[in-house]
């Protein structure tokens, strides 16, 4: 997937590259988000009300993550999908880092820091889940 991002070299291990091999190849904003877990200012994104039709990649690696078909109009400040293009695409864990607990999503390739999901919050989606993500993980390859 990485033949998308003529700057990414393929590797079989990304756990492998150090915080300075890193910061040669994401801005500092996307070093500090995919490798630091920042997290972008709400209604920042150039994705968050996107309509554009394609695939989302990561910013890291460039894997393919999400579809556009997928993204929902959640008015919550990020761009927002109901479900990952494939269910390996992205790995969850649990994240108490702001004294509540959430649902951090990876990217399971690069081990970047993409946003967290949300369930039960009645957005009329397939799966009532919302994979809040900031946009800065994101490169969006048009259809």
């Amino acid at each position: 997937m990485t033949e998308n991002r003529p700057d990414i070299r393929p590797l079989e291990d990304f756990s492998a590259l150090s915080d300075d091999q890193w910061r040669e190849r994401l801005t500092p904003d996307e070093f500090q988000i995919l490798r630091r877990s920042a997290t972008e200012r709400p209604y920042t994104s150039e994705y968050t009300d996107s309509e554009a039709p394609g695939v989302y990649l990561c910013r890291g690696c460039g894997t393919e993550l999400f579809r556009s078909t997928e993204k929902f109009h959640s008015h919550c400040g990020w761009p927002s999908f109901f479900d990952p293009a494939d269910s390996d695409a992205v790995r969850t864990r649990v994240d108490d880092s702001l004294g509540t607990r959430r649902t951090e999503v990876v990217c399971a390739t690069c081990g970047g820091h993409l946003g967290h999901v949300f369930a039960g919050e009645g957005y009329d989606t397939p799966t009532d889940l919302r994979y809040c993500i900031n946009g800065i993980a994101l490169r969006l390859q048009e259809d």
